[in-house]
C-alpha cells in the first residue's frame, strides 16, 4: 500500500472538509483494520498504525509487525467494500462533528441565510454549509416567507440528529435585538454603550435598558439616533415592532421609574423580603402605568427583574388598612406586628406563608414555635382562600353562562306566539307573551347581577398581563 497515496487522501479530505488530519488518520486506520480482520480470528490481537510522516501503514498481530507487502496482498484479496464503507462512516462522522462545534459556537450569535422552502409553518434557512431550521413558535407572528426570502435570525440551538447536525434558529428571542443593536449601532458594537437588558414580546413592543460609563455620551439618543435613523432599521427588521429604550440605573428607585415610562411615577416602595416593588402612580396615570392588557408593566418587571405592583396612593391605603385587619386575626400576631409586616411589603396570608421563620422571629421578638404557628395558619387562610377565589370564578362562569342560554330561549317563546296567533286563539296568545316577557325579565335581572367582566378592575394590578401594539418607536 502506497503511503504517498494515504497521505495524498488525507490533505484532499482535510482540505475538502474541513476535518482535522489526525481524524482522517485514525479513520483509515479503522477501515484498514475493520477489513483486516476478515482474514485473521478473533483470537488475534490486531492493531494498525499508518506513519504520520511517510503515511505508511503497518499491521500488528499479537505484538509482531508482518510484512508490509503482506498487509497489501491481504487488503487486496478481502472486500475492499468494507473498508470503504468504515471509511465514508467515520468522514461524515468527523464533518458532523465539525459542523457541530462551529455551529455551538455561533449559539446567541446573528447568522443570515436563504429560506428554501416552508414546511407546514416551519421555515427551512439555507446557511450555506447546513440547513436550519425555523420553528413556527420563534417566527415574529405578522410576518410571512416565501422561498428565496433572506432571514436573519439568532442561532438557539444546536443539536446532532444521527449523523446530521440539527441548527434551530430564532427570531423572537430576546437576544435577536441585541445583536441587531451590534449591527445597527457601532457604539453598542464598539461596546461603549452597554445593553444592559432587555423584556421583549416578539411582534408586539420591547424594552432595552442601556449604559455608558462616558458620562458625555447620552446612550438613549445614541441608540436612537437623528430622528430615529438609527433604531429605525431595527424597527423594520422586527416588522414594526415598538422599541422603548430606557437608561439603565443600579439604583431600584431610579431604574423602575425610568422602565415604567411613559407613565410617570410619583414612588417607589422596594419589598426586599418578597423581592417585588410597589409603584405608586397619579389615577390618571394607571392605566398608562399598566398598559393594555398589562403589557407595561409586565415588559418593565421583566426588564429589573423584580416583580412591580401598580396602584394609587389611595389604593395602597385602603390594601394596608385591610392586610393589619386580616393578620391581627392570626394567633400571636399583634397589631404592632402586624403594622411592621405590612411595611415590609406582607400584604396576604399567600406573602406572609412564604417568609422564613428566623426573619419572622427578628422582625416580631418572638419565640421560634410562635413564628412557626403564625406562618403556619397562614399557609392554611392562603390554601383556603385560594380554594375560595376559585370556587367564585367557577360560579361567575356559570352565572354567564346561564345568561347566554337564556337568551337563547326568547327566539323559541317567539315562535310559538306566532304560532298561536295564527290559530286565532286570543287566550293563548296571552299567555304565550306573557311568558316572553317573564323571560324577559328573567334574562334581564340575570344580565343586571353579573359584573363587568371586560371592564378594567381597580385596584393593584401586577406584572402579570399584554399592552397596546402601537407601531414605531419611542426614545424614553
Amino acid at each position: 500500500m502506497n503511503g504517498n497515496e494515504i497521505l495524498r487522501i488525507v490533505d484532499a479530505i482535510h482540505r475538502d472538509k474541513a476535518i482535522d488530519s489526525e481524524v482522517v488518520f485514525e479513520g483509515i486506520e479503522q477501515a484498514i483494520l475493520s477489513a483486516a480482520r476478515k482474514h485473521f480470528s478473533e483470537e488475534e490481537k490486531l492493531e494498525v498504525r499508518i506513519d504520520r510522516e511517510t503515511g505508511q501503514p503497518a499491521l500488528i498481530c499479537d505484538g509482531a509487525t508482518l510484512d508490509p507487502d503482506l498487509l497489501g496482498d491481504l487488503l487486496g484479496r478481502i472486500s475492499a467494500q468494507t473498508a470503504k464503507q468504515v471509511m465514508i462512516q467515520k468522514i461524515r462522522e468527523a464533518e458532523r462533528d465539525t459542523l457541530y462545534e462551529e455551529y455551538l459556537e455561533l449559539r446567541s450569535q446573528q447568522v443570515s441565510g436563504q429560506v428554501t422552502r416552508v414546511d407546514r409553518g416551519t421555515v427551512i434557512v439555507s446557511l450555506g454549509k447546513i440547513e436550519a431550521i425555523l420553528p413556527r413558535s420563534e417566527q415574529i407572528r405578522k410576518e410571512n416567507y416565501r422561498t428565496g426570502d433572506r432571514v436573519r435570525a439568532i442561532v438557539l440551538d444546536v443539536r446532532k440528529a444521527g449523523s446530521r447536525v440539527r441548527v434551530i434558529l430564532s427570531r423572537t428571542h430576546p437576544d435577536f435585538v441585541r445583536r441587531l443593536f451590534e449591527v445597527e449601532i457601532p457604539e453598542v458594537n464598539d461596546q461603549i454603550i452597554e445593553v444592559r437588558s432587555i423584556a421583549r414580546e416578539a411582534g408586539n413592543r420591547s424594552k432595552v435598558a442601556v449604559s455608558c460609563s462616558d458620562t458625555s455620551i447620552d446612550c438613549v439618543g445614541a441608540c436612537v439616533g437623528v430622528r430615529g435613523a438609527r433604531i429605525r432599521g431595527i424597527v423594520e427588521e422586527l416588522a414594526g415592532e415598538r422599541i422603548d429604550i430606557v437608561r439603565w440605573n443600579d439604583s431600584l428607585s431610579i431604574l423602575v421609574p425610568n422602565a415604567m415610562q411613559p407613565a410617570e411615577v410619583e414612588d417607589v416602595i422596594l419589598c426586599q423580603m418578597l423581592g417585588k416593588v410597589i409603584v405608586l402612580v397619579r389615577e390618571d396615570q394607571l392605566s398608562l402605568a399598566i398598559g393594555k392588557f398589562g403589557q407595561n408593566v409586565r415588559l418593565a418587571s421583566k426588564l429589573v427583574g423584580w416583580d412591580i405592583n401598580v396602584m394609587t396612593q389611595a389604593l395602597l391605603d385602603q390594601q394596608l388598612d385591610k392586610s393589619i385587619e386580616a393578620f391581627c386575626v392570626a394567633p400571636g400576631v399583634t397589631p404592632e406586628l402586624a403594622e411592621n409586616l405590612v411595611s415590609q411589603g406582607f400584604f396576604s396570608f399567600d406573602d406572609l406563608s412564604v417568609i422564613e421563620p428566623d426573619q419572622l422571629v427578628e422582625m416580631s421578638g418572638l419565640s421560634a414555635a410562635d413564628c412557626d404557628r403564625i406562618i403556619e395558619y397562614a399557609d392554611v387562610e392562603s390554601a383556603r382562600l385560594e380554594v375560595e377565589e376559585r370556587i367564585a370564578a367557577d360560579q361567575r362562569k356559570h352565572a354567564t353562562n346561564q345568561v347566554s342560554t337564556s337568551a337563547l330561549k326568547k327566539p323559541l317563546v317567539q315562535l310559538e306566539i306566532e304560532s298561536v296567533a295564527a290559530g286565532g286563539d286570543a287566550g293563548d296568545e296571552s299567555a304565550a307573551a306573557k311568558e316572553m316577557d317573564d323571560a324577559d325579565v328573567v334574562i334581564e335581572d340575570s344580565l343586571v347581577s353579573q359584573p363587568d367582566l371586560t371592564a378594567p378592575q381597580e385596584g393593584s394590578v401586577s406584572s402579570g398581563a399584554g399592552d397596546d401594539l402601537p407601531a414605531g418607536v419611542e426614545e424614553i
